[in-house]
């Protein structure tokens, strides 16, 4: 029986690290990727969270606006009571003990300063929405420009194991030939050398796709010992020249967007500025009570305090007179703050229409330089076998082999940054467009 329910446990167990092995290994698309990045980004998240932040500050400066009540309460023992000589006779004031409650309650009925400051919070928020915008943006460009690198890094890998393998194969032949007195040792001795400057190389890749994948790993915010597999039919996706518009609609774009609340902001604290030489209007009203006693029996009922109440309800009126021109400075920084923010707009807006257009010149460069490495690299692939094919009968010297070899990495190579440039040119485009989120979808 003992036998039997013990290998239940074991098998259970087995099951739950196959299925952790599993949950941890993700094939990762580049829709996945960038979906993941936007939610779990550090720089996203933390521009999300400003988002809630300006709500409250919204809330904060909208307090102004609302009625504003304290209370206040006071126990004191005075043992030195003061006294007042009237008639020449001396007049204690006050007792030994007294306490003081008091509600007091304050209205703003005009204050353009603070009428200012509910349009500038409110503004505020438009400006984190936007800046959450733009940071989802700018990591959707990090992370798709990181995700081509990975595969870009993958392709250069299996270019190097398919020489490994193909290097193999001729030392094997190599080394046939030489055992049977047909090879010279030199050459046996160059294709190992060949096939260990190979190995090292190949070594080197590994390291630099692990460090590029934690890259991508750590730039979506996903654990760096999570294992991914990337599709490797994402560089395959490259269709022809779309169809590119002469201009884009800068405005539409998400920086100028941010520029002009910003410049919106700017505008509204000159305002608050300007509302400083306004006169405030306020409302005020208070009730108190206060009690005295000769002893400490102010809060008995049967002690010998006595209490009185009081009111008053009033309005403030506080008019500005002079500053010492502090107020008129503060106003003349706020317009040099306005004027620089213009030059922005119109520097942000000519290097956007640059980046623009030299997204386009390097797509079109791009598309003919795929085809022609395209080309390249068959033509080099057909070199290759047919050298190899004439080594083997004797026709060739195994200095042609390895020059059509390197001829034909270099090539495979070159397709391969291709590839990359081509991805990197079209994200480029893409967000010049202002339609970088297209991609998420």
């Amino acid at each position: 029986m003992i036998k039997r329910i013990r290998p239940i446990p074991l098998l259970l167990l087995g099951l739950l690290f196959s299925n952790l092995t599993y949950a941890q290994q993700q094939q990762l698309t580049l829709k996945d990727a960038l979906n993941y990045a936007v939610e779990n980004n550090a720089n996203a998240r933390k521009s999300k969270l400003d988002i809630d932040g300006g709500k409250f500050k919204t809330q904060e400066v909208r307090a102004q606006a609302l009625p504003q009540i304290t209370g206040n309460a006071a126990l004191n023992y005075n043992p030195i009571i003061g006294q007042l000589v009237f008639n020449g006779q001396a007049v204690q004031l006050g007792n030994k003990w007294d306490s003081n409650a008091r509600l007091q309650l304050s209205q703003q009925l005009f204050n353009q300063q603070v009428f200012t400051g509910l349009k500038a919070a409110k503004t505020s928020e438009s400006f984190y929405n936007l800046n959450a915008d733009l940071t989802d943006e700018q990591v959707i460009e990090q992370v798709a420009n990181g995700y081509y690198q990975v595969l870009v890094s993958r392709q250069q890998l299996n270019v190097i194991d398919t020489n490994i393998k193909n290097v193999k194969v001729v030392e094997k032949i190599i080394s046939n030939q030489y055992a049977n007195g047909l090879a010279k040792k030199i050459d046996v001795d160059r294709i190992k050398v060949n096939l260990t400057n190979l190995q090292t190389q190949r070594e080197q890749t590994i390291n630099a796709v692990v460090q590029l994948e934690n890259q991508l790993k750590y730039a979506i915010g996903m654990p760096v010992n999570t294992d991914i597999v990337l599709p490797a039919d994402e560089f395959s996706k490259i269709e022809t020249m779309p169809v590119l518009a002469d201009s884009i609609n800068v405005a539409g774009r998400t920086e100028i967007k941010l520029l002009n609340v910003q410049k919106e902001l700017y505008e509204l604290q000159r305002k608050a500025y300007v509302a400083e030489y306004y006169p405030n209007l306020s409302l005020t009203a208070n009730i108190s009570t206060t009690g005295q006693s000769g002893r400490f029996d102010l809060f008995s009922r049967n002690g010998s305090a006595l209490y009185y109440d009081a009111s008053a309800i009033g309005l403030t009126l506080k008019v500005p007179i002079f500053d010492g021109f502090a107020t008129r400075s503060r106003i003349r920084q706020a317009n040099v703050d306005l004027r620089k923010v213009d030059i922005d707009i119109r520097e942000t807006t000519n290097g956007l229409n640059l980046a623009y257009e030299n997204a386009k010149i390097q797509l079109r460069n791009n598309i003919n330089t795929i085809k022609t490495q395209r080309q390249n690299v068959q033509l080099a692939q057909e070199i290759y076998n047919s050298t190899q094919n004439n080594y083997n009968n004797g026709l060739a010297a195994l200095t042609d082999l390895l020059d059509t070899e390197n001829a034909l990495t270099e090539a495979q190579n070159s397709y391969t940054q291709a590839l990359l440039n081509y991805k990197i040119a079209e994200i480029q485009l893409i967000k010049s467009n202002g339609n970088i989120k297209s991609l998420l979808k």
